[in-house]
């Protein structure tokens, strides 16, 4: 397709852009970068002392909660990130749209680069102190959890970057969804406590950010994703990344013409 070839061709200038990108959001301060790693991991460490230390979870079934939570809040903190940032990256690349000749469709994915430099360093905190616990990750499972994620956020931004650009208002609105879906993924709080309600329970896992977290976390704790419940999660999930990809290449196609008028 245009937009893979696109990525492929430029893939050398997209990504020296994303590199920059990521030091640019820190370039004012003093400490520089070093704030893209400390403000998440801070995040992370506070949630551990609250429910590991304050409010006593500790353990969820037969593992730890560092070690169940770690990796779930990592993949979460990566796709929030991820599709907030490309989501918003055409405006903020305004320039690339209307003074230079690029290829406008490879925007959204210097912003998924830019952001996965933190991404990588949450997943590292993730694994170190998991082993520490005693569950040093299954590496192929957690790279095919990273694989999924990206195709799925390159799916879903084909469609919110095309739409924030045209509708900004839209911008505000996707982050009170993913605070939303922050809350009705089982990343804080574990899948047995809705046991009870079999519906509930099916359709959550049935949305891509539930079977993203769950594969992030299942790579530690040893079971595997991609064969659960005989596979029909993971069938669910790439059909549902596959038409998003396919419906939001055809937003952004439709609107892209519009871009350089609206900036």
């Amino acid at each position: 397709m245009e937009f893979i070839k696109n990525v492929f061709i430029n893939r050398k200038i997209i990504w020296g852009i994303g590199k920059n990108d990521f030091k640019n959001r820190f370039a004012n301060t003093s400490l520089g970068a070093i704030w893209g790693f400390l403000q998440p991991f801070i995040f992370m460490l506070t949630y551990v002392i609250v429910f590991q230390y304050i409010l006593k979870v500790g353990s969820v079934g037969n593992y730890p909660y560092v070690s169940w939570y770690l990796p779930a809040m990592s993949m979460w903190m990566t796709l929030n990130d991820s599709i907030i940032s490309a989501s918003n990256s055409i405006r903020a690349y305004s320039y690339l749209v209307k003074k230079v000749i690029f290829p406008v469709d490879t925007i959204p994915v210097i912003s998924i680069i830019a952001s996965s430099f933190v991404s990588m360093f949450l997943f590292i905190i993730a694994i170190v102190v998991s082993s520490i616990f005693g569950y040093f990750p299954n590496l192929l499972i957690l790279l095919y959890a990273v694989f999924a994620m990206y195709c799925f956020v390159i799916a879903l931004t084909r469609f919110t970057s095309a739409v924030v650009t045209v509708l900004p208002d839209f911008s505000q609105l996707l982050n009170i969804v993913m605070q939303l879906f922050f809350w009705f993924t089982p990343i804080v709080w574990d899948m047995q406590r809705i046991a009870g309600h079999p519906t509930i329970a099916r359709v959550l896992q049935c949305i891509p950010f539930t079977y993203l977290v769950s594969a992030a976390r299942q790579a530690f704790i040893h079971e595997n994703i991609i064969t659960k419940g005989h596979g029909i999660y993971t069938i669910i999930f790439w059909v549902i990344t596959i038409v998003l990809f396919v419906w939001g290449n055809h937003v952004f196609k439709k609107t892209r013409k519009d871009f350089s008028d609206v900036l």
